[in-house]
Parts: structure tokens; C-alpha cells; sequence
């Protein structure tokens, strides 16, 4: 099996070109290949595959091998790959997503994708300032869906912060029915937001692009900010606009291919 590590602000991936090698049971494949030191070390496991309503198709694995409906980071990075692995030569693209077809501009220089825009959609706001109660401390969250789950919580000193522990607690919470990713947010000005996340599936990973998409919708909600914002995460800046309607715009890079043969084993 061949594939592609990549990472879109160190939101790190496998991916499969899968119109070129079929992969069967692909939520075992994330499990095994995501581990560190015994894999390849990833978020988790995107397959690209064809479409019959856009362009190309994706499916993406967490790294506890549960199924994700979208992912930002790895749409770039599609993005990027198609284009860039002479699978494409469009700029603007189609991408069939569980959580539907999402809408992709490439900017190219130098025959390089050096940045992807994704039309994120219309985020739904579920609930404003509820609260919640985890490890016997409350905390009050904006819940919103951008085609997954994310519960989004301002604070301060997130820099500092054990994001693991509540993010453990709040992900299986009972009012998360399906589970939920969970955003640590901390206003900077009307522009800027620093973020951690806290993914449904894989802990804390270095981005989440649906997770930056879900906080400027939760920051311009509450009024906290306006609608074009620099999302600070762990791997790098995202710019989020927001206008009733989302777009996501960030890098995407390649790390390196590998290939597994029979006579690897991958435990």
C-alpha cells in the first residue's frame, strides 16, 4: 500500500489515493498506522477517492479508527495533493464530504498550491452560553456543528492549561450523545483568537480546521468578535471569515510517501 503523510498546520494525516489502490477495512488501517513509534504516527487516516456528484471524494478515519463527517485540514491538503499529484489541474474544486459536497479554491504559484480556501458552509449554533458540569467544575460553552460536533469554551491562560482532562470528560458527556470535539479559546482582540482543541477521536492534535471554523462562529456569537479572525493554533495560524457562512483558508504540505508491503508488519 502506497500513501502520503501530510499536515495542514501540523494537523498531521495518511492518505491514500485510492482511485489508483482500493483499502479495505480502513477504520483498522487508522488504528494501526496512527500509532506512534509502532506506525506511522497520525491524527488519523483520509482516503481519496472518486465522486459521482464533485470533483474528488473523501472519507477520513480518527486515529481510534471512528469515522469523522469533515475535516478542514485534510480538505486543504486534498486540495493541494490532486493538484499538485497531477490529478487535477483545476483551482477551484468539488469535494464530496459525509457532511456534503464542499467547495475548494487553490492558490497557485510556481505550479505549487500555496494555500486552499474551503467554503465551510452554514455553521448551527445548537446552544449559547449552556452549561455543563465535568470533573466537578461547570463550564459554560457555545455548541456548534460545521458538519461534526464542537463544544466551545472561552477561558484564559490557555497556553498553560491541562486541556486533556477536561477534554477527556467533556468529549463522552451526556449531552454529546455522538461524543463532541471540544475548543479551549481565548479572545485576543476583535481579530485574533488563540485556540486548543481537544479531537473526538485523537486527543489533542496541533489544528482542527472545523474546530477554527466552529470558534469564530461561537466568538462572533457571543459578540466577542467581528467576522474576519486570525485563528492562533499550536501548528499555526488560520484566517476563519464569517459572515453567516464560512471560509477557511490555511496551507497544506506534504511530510513524505511511503509504501507497506506484505512483509511489514505494522502492530
Amino acid at each position: 500500500m502506497k500513501f502520503t503523510k501530510m499536515q495542514g498546520i501540523g494537523n498531521d494525516y495518511i492518505y491514500v489515493n485510492c482511485m489508483e489502490q482500493p483499502l479495505e477495512n480502513p477504520a483498522d488501517w487508522a488504528v494501526r498506522l496512527s500509532r506512534p513509534h509502532f506506525g506511522v504516527g497520525s491524527d488519523g487516516l483520509v482516503l481519496i477517492l472518486p465522486s459521482e456528484k464533485a470533483d474528488f471524494r473523501m472519507r477520513m478515519f480518527n486515529a481510534d479508527g471512528s469515522e469523522g463527517k469533515m475535516c478542514g485540514n485534510a480538505s486543504r491538503c486534498i486540495g493541494k495533493y490532486v493538484y499538485e499529484r497531477g490529478l487535477t489541474d483545476k483551482t477551484d474544486l468539488t469535494l464530496e464530504t459525509l457532511s456534503g459536497v464542499k467547495h475548494l479554491h487553490l492558490a497557485v504559484e510556481a505550479g505549487r498550491v500555496t494555500s486552499v480556501s474551503v467554503d465551510m458552509g452554514v455553521p448551527a449554533v445548537k446552544a449559547l452560553g449552556a452549561e455543563l458540569t465535568a470533573g466537578g467544575k461547570t463550564y459554560r460553552y457555545t455548541d456548534v456543528s460545521v458538519g461534526n460536533p464542537h463544544c466551545v469554551i472561552f477561558c484564559r491562560g490557555i497556553d498553560d492549561m491541562d486541556i486533556e482532562t477536561p477534554g477527556r470528560q467533556i468529549e463522552v458527556h451526556e449531552n454529546f450523545p455522538d461524543r463532541t470535539n471540544v475548543e479551549f479559546v481565548e479572545i485576543i482582540d476583535r481579530n485574533h483568537i488563540k485556540m486548543r482543541v481537544w479531537e473526538r477521536g485523537s486527543g489533542e492534535t496541533l489544528a482542527c480546521g472545523t474546530g477554527a471554523c466552529a470558534s469564530v462562529t461561537a466568538a462572533v456569537k457571543n459578540g466577542f468578535c467581528d467576522g474576519d479572525v486570525t485563528v492562533q493554533l499550536r501548528g499555526g495560524p488560520l484566517q476563519i471569515r464569517y459572515d453567516g457562512h464560512l471560509l477557511m483558508t490555511g496551507p497544506a504540505a506534504f511530510v513524505f510517501d511511503g509504501e507497506i508491503t506484505k512483509e511489514d508488519e505494522v502492530c
